[in-house]
Formats: C-alpha cells, structure tokens, sequence
C-alpha cells in the first residue's frame, strides 16, 4: 500500500521525497510507476533551477498542492475506488495490464494531473491569494517555463519509456506513436490555465463551478481510456 508512505507534504523537497518512496515501491510492471518515474524527473529538474524561477515561493507553492492531488488519488484508491476523480481510474485500473507501453502508462497520468488536477490546484492558489494571476507576470512566466522542461524531460525519456528502461519490453509498438502524437503538454498545461481562471471566477455559483469540473473529470478519464488502448503485435 502506497498510502503509508504518503504524509505531510509542506515542501517541494516533501514532494521529491514521496515520489521517491514510489518509485522505489513500485515494480517495472507496474504502470503508475512510469508516470510516477516521469513526473520525478520533471519536479528534480524543476527544483534544480530553483534560483532561475521569477517567482519561486509561488511556483513551490504550486507545486505542493498540485503533487497532492496525485498523492491524494492514490490515496483514494487504495481506500475507495469509487471516490477516486474518474480522470485517474483509467490508468488506477489498467496499471497491471500488459500490451501497453511505458509511455501510454505515463501520457495517462500527465492527462488526469494536467486535464483535471492543474485546474484545481490554479483555482487553489488562486484562493490562497485573493487573486487569479494575470499572463503578464512573473508566475504566468514560470508557469510557462515549467512547459519547456516538461518537453525537454518527455523527449528525453521516450525512448527509454517507449521500449522500457529494464529491456522487457520488444521494440516493435508498431503503432504507439500515434499514442504520443495525441498528447501536447503544451497545449494541455494551456487549457488548464484557462480552466483554472474559469473555476476562479465560477466560486460565485457552486452549482455551475461543480458541474464544470464534473465535466473536466469526465473529459479527463475519456481521452484516459484513448491513451491506453493496446497497441497490436506487443509481447511483454
């Protein structure tokens, strides 16, 4: 059980530490530990510029209460499935499957954290402030600059993600590209700006802010179930 591990989380470093404990958990047939494996690398690489960030409390800050949120799905479906959002049951359920490669296990997880989570988290930080940040300041900035790493740290490790870091897996996916070419990070982490700002600004009708982030749930867990279809002719 992953949930014994996961405690108070008040730092970027706390963050580390946890994915870490993951990490080391989980087995390579296991496929939240490609996502797990990827947004490790993401947050060290993050980290390590922390002196170059235009605004690096808010951007720490951010990233605590985002990581929380995959730390509290996991939570939740060790605990109750069925209160786990619906974006992170695709790759919850499928994560012992064979057929699929590392890459769609960790395209999966981007796509529950950045389609549904990074919302959340916006709106959150947003709250802590009294303000949603503009796109002419230093935290949208930042917020930008993460999508540069984010690139940099995926093309570094498809490779290793598509035919797997222990050699398991036979180079033949045939048609997994096609999996990859699905899934923008750039473009999502845009969306989730915008979606933030909307879950901002729609705290004056509940009903409505909750029936749009019922609907990005929704969303969410359907391209989920598109980035985990198997790929033909795979042995694993």
């Amino acid at each position: 059980m992953l949930a014994g591990h996961i405690g108070s989380i008040n730092t970027i470093e706390d963050v580390l530490s946890v994915m870490r404990v993951i990490d080391r958990a989980l087995p390579d047939t296991d496929g939240l530990k490609w996502f797990n494996f990827l947004y490790l690398s993401v947050t060290e690489a993050v980290h390590a510029e922390e002196a170059r960030w235009e605004d690096w409390p808010f951007l720490q800050r951010l990233d605590v209460v985002f990581a929380t949120l995959y730390f509290d799905a996991i939570t939740a479906w060790e605990r109750d499935p069925e209160k786990t959002p619906r974006a992170w049951r695709p790759l919850l359920r499928a994560r012992h499957l064979s057929g699929r490669a590392p890459i769609q296990f960790a395209l999966t997880g981007m796509n529950a954290h950045i389609n549904h989570d990074l919302a959340i988290a916006l709106d959150r930080m947003a709250a802590f402030d009294g303000r949603y940040p503009g796109r002419s300041g230093a935290r949208f900035n930042d917020f930008t600059r993460v999508d540069d790493i984010l690139e940099e740290r995926e093309a570094v490790l498809r490779e290793q993600l598509t035919t797997g870091l222990a050699g398991k897996i036979d180079r033949g996916f045939g048609d997994v590209d096609s999996v990859v070419m699905m899934w923008n990070v750039r473009r999502a982490r845009e969306a989730a700006w915008t979606n933030g700002e909307l879950l901002w600004h729609l705290r004056a009708t509940p009903r409505l802010q909750a029936d749009y982030l019922q609907h990005l749930d929704h969303f969410a867990a359907f391209a989920g179930r598109g980035l985990l279809v198997p790929r033909l002719g795979v042995v694993i």
